[in-house]
Parts: C-alpha cells; structure tokens; sequence
C-alpha cells in the first residue's frame, strides 16, 4: 500500500538532497538545545534558502532581529562574506551569549555584531550610528511587534533592500480575520501594511515540512 506523505520525511529528504551534512551548523543547533534554548530555529532548507537570497541580492550589510542561538546568523554571515558584516537584535542574554559561542565556533565573529536588549531600543541607535542602509533583513522576533520592524526595516534601507518577515501563517490561522491570538493578528497587520505601503512591493508563501505549517512574506524596497 502506497503511504501518505509525511512533511517532515520531505524536509528530511531535501534536505539531505541539496543542502547535506554540516558539522558546524549541527553544532549550533546541539549547543541550542543543550543550554536550553526553545527549538524554533528556522530549518536548514530555509536556512540556506536565506543563505541564497542574501546572495541574490548581493547583500554585504544585513539587519538580523532575532538572534536566537545564531543558527540564521550563520547562514547570513557566510552570504555575506569577509568583508560583509550581520548586526542581529537579541533581547535575551542567556540566547545571546550561545549566540556568540556559536558564531565564534563557525570562524564568523568577525563579520557579526550582537546587540542585547529590546530590539526597538536597539534599531534607533543603529540609525544613529548611521549603520544602515540594508541589503537584507530578516525578522523573525517578537510578532505583535513585526509591524514597527517593518517601519524601521523600511527606514534604514536604500531600493532594493529585501525585507524578510517569517512566521506570518500560524498555522493557517492567518486567514482568519476573528481569531483571539495577537500573534495572529499581529502577522494579518504586518501583511496588510506591506500591502498599503507604496515603498514596499512583497508577497508571502505559506510553508509545510518539519516545522509545521507556516510562511514567511518578503518584500522589496521599491525605487
């Protein structure tokens, strides 16, 4: 009898497929759980998947708010090469420090700044540094506050900046204008003010595999 496909058996497959083996990332990731981080990396196909978009779009100088243990940023860190740099927002302490062990094993600390504490206390000292514009930025943070990300994605990019915003299905429930959930309402706001906002042309794809059901929105800063 022919089985029913399973999402997680198909990551697995393309994964081993097109992006393999990793004894550094995989590292990363053992050093995640083991200090206790929450299992909500992006997956190592949309890992390279940003890994590539940043290389599409030649991005030198990438904004990252959402560290975590620094899985994305080392996927980001190697788009941008020697001589590219990823600033990334960590709210948490204890996420940024792992972070930093982590980026330092991949040989990267060179090219990544972490900055600790509220990302919207961080982004205006970044425009105050007049460390922008970005190439790139990914946000995979906070959701009830993606809509501010987007503002200041926005105000700290030149035409062309890509502006990434993951996790805005939510399982489905996106769709749903009545549903109780500020992360859901949160991903329909931010999906709706890339829509209105003339500088910004984007589009959002929803997801399956082994994190589940979910989607991520990109969009383009306009001339």
């Amino acid at each position: 009898m022919e089985r029913e496909p399973d999402w997680a058996e198909v990551d697995g497959y393309l994964v081993s497929t097109l992006v393999g083996e990793d004894p550094v990332l995989d590292a990363a990731l053992a050093a995640n759980s083991e200090a206790g981080l929450p299992p909500i990396d992006v997956a190592p196909n949309q890992g390279k998947l940003l890994n590539l978009l940043a290389r599409m779009c030649l991005a030198r100088n990438v904004l990252e708010i959402g560290t975590l243990g620094g899985y994305s940023t080392i996927w980001l860190a190697r788009a941008v090469g020697p001589s590219g740099q990823v600033i990334t927002l960590e709210f948490d302490p204890t996420h940024a420090d792992v972070a930093r062990a982590n980026i330092e094993g991949a040989g990267l600390a060179d090219r990544v700044d972490i900055r600790v504490g509220a990302a919207l206390d961080s982004l205006p000292s970044i425009a105050k540094e007049e460390l922008g514009p970005f190439d790139l930025v990914f946000i995979d943070a906070d959701k009830e506050n993606n809509t501010e990300y987007v503002r200041w994605a926005l105000a700290l990019s030149h035409p062309g900046t890509v502006i990434i915003v993951d996790n805005v299905v939510r399982g489905g429930h996106v769709s749903n204008p009545d549903i109780d959930d500020e992360r859901v309402k949160a991903s329909r706001a931010v999906l709706e003010m890339i829509a209105a906002e003339p500088k910004l042309d984007g589009t959002a794809i929803q997801t399956v595999g082994s994190k589940g059901w979910d989607g991520f929105a990109v969009a383009v800063v306009n001339e």
